[in-house]
């Protein structure tokens, strides 16, 4: 491995044995000490494809054994108990292990003089904190695979917003967004704030399935987000859609028809909510009648405000559609017209008058 002086980050240098899969065990690393709300290891415990007590308890084939290290999830009674297998992980002497962090990470470097952002733990020798910053240069090195879960983790969120104090960012600004795993794999961005329980798990399981040999490393986009589940828009998948089309928009809240008058960013959103749902198939902002305000994106909340807001590119497309879409919704209602009256030959004369007309004369 190496440390940038500039910035004291650690670069890491997989080596053969490190990048390695078929393991039979894991330990996960949950590090919720960034600027966070627990809200994400909230939201996962609403997973259900997988559900994290599943993984944790074995119950999924294939996976290796998992023991999960989460200061909300832990069944242990905190403090130094807690903190072993991080500690060990640090000197090098827990492998393998997944390093997940939720949260954004505050820039230490603008603090002029003693002071932290945020801790986690404290140094055994001098007594002083190990601020966050400590721990992600000592751990993503060496952990096998590094997962940033939320928006905050991801790309810095609600708390690296303009006119922050912390200097907050996302951990791949953080890392370096070519930084490799030690099992030669980028940092893993799930975002979304929170995160949607299954989007965590369903990534993660895969993560898992490679760590066993068993599965190829999951595909990442250019923002380090999984193709399969952010390769297209809230509006592609909003029940909706079919209502911009015909220019027919909501003004209020209590309406069933498009949103984007009234601050739904969704045309522009890359989130799976409205196909996925929030839990178990149900819920997620546009199908309850919320606005998609971004919260999966890069430049949320900044780009996004102020939220209830029609976004200038809303007014723009719906005006430009609005002759079209005035064209199409009569079209539309005339041909509904139509196909909603029966056959004329359906009746109970005497006469056929479908049209039959059999090629046999008597």
């Amino acid at each position: 491995m190496s440390i940038d002086p500039g910035t004291n980050h650690v670069a890491s240098m997989p080596t053969s044995r490190q990048a390695r899969t078929g393991f039979e065990h894991i330990d996960i690393l949950w590090i919720s000490e960034g600027m966070s709300c627990d809200g994400d290891t909230v939201s996962v415990t609403a997973a259900s494809q997988p559900p994290i007590e599943d993984v944790v308890l074995g119950l999924v084939p294939g996976l290796p054994t998992v023991n999960l290290h989460n200061k909300v999830l832990s069944p242990t009674l905190g403090g130094e108990q807690f903190l072993a297998p991080f500690r060990a992980a640090a000197r090098g002497e827990l492998e393998p292990f997944i390093l997940v962090i939720e949260g954004s990470i505050p820039n230490q470097n603008i603090i002029e003089g003693d002071g932290y952002w945020t801790s986690f733990g404290n140094d055994l020798e001098t007594g002083e904190p190990l601020t966050l910053n400590w721990w992600i240069d000592q751990l993503a090195p060496k952990a096998w695979a590094v997962v940033a879960v939320g928006t905050c983790a991801a790309y810095g969120g609600i708390h690296a917003m303009a006119g922050n104090p912390t200097g907050c960012m996302g951990l791949a600004d953080y890392l370096g967004w070519d930084f490799k795993s030690a099992g030669a794999l980028p940092i893993v961005n799930i975002p979304g704030c929170p995160v949607m329980p299954d989007n965590f798990m369903e990534t993660l399981t895969w993560v898992l399935y490679h760590a066993a040999g068993a599965a190829p490393p999951p595909p990442l986009d250019s923002l380090l987000r999984p193709q399969w589940l952010f390769g297209k828009t809230v509006h592609e998948g909003c029940d909706r859609a079919a209502y911009y089309e015909q220019a027919d928009f909501a003004r209020d809240y209590n309406s069933p028809k498009c949103q984007v008058k009234v601050g739904c960013w969704g045309p522009v959103v890359n989130c799976n909510v409205p196909k996925r749902g929030w839990m178990g198939g149900i819920g997620g902002c546009p199908n309850v009648g919320g606005i998609c305000i971004g919260c999966t994106m890069p430049g949320f909340p900044d780009k996004f405000m102020p939220f209830m807001d029609a976004p200038p590119g809303g007014s723009l497309s719906s005006m430009l559609n609005k002759p079209y879409g005035a064209f199409i919704r009569r079209m539309r209602t005339i041909t509904n017209i139509a196909l909603n009256k029966e056959p004329k030959w359906h009746h109970n004369g005497r006469e056929l008058t479908s049209g039959y007309d059999p090629r046999w004369r008597p």
